[in-house]
């Protein structure tokens, strides 16, 4: 299969902590803890903290 023939993949740019909760397994409050050690890039867009999704692939090693 070429380039050309893949499917395009679309990853988000950012998820939500519920979502990250899901994709990693760990717990809202670790999630929570590893952000505030600044492991973990976010944003907040009104009162939404936002994960980059990069940056959750980075802390599992994807």
């Amino acid at each position: 299969m070429t380039v050309e023939q893949e499917p395009h993949r679309h990853e988000p740019l950012t998820v939500r902590v519920a979502t990250a909760v899901q994709i990693t397994g760990l717990s809202r409050s670790r999630l929570y803890e590893i952000i505030k050690a600044g492991e973990l890039e976010t944003m907040k867009v009104g009162r939404a903290t936002l994960i980059r999704y990069d940056s959750l692939k980075k802390l599992l090693g994807l």
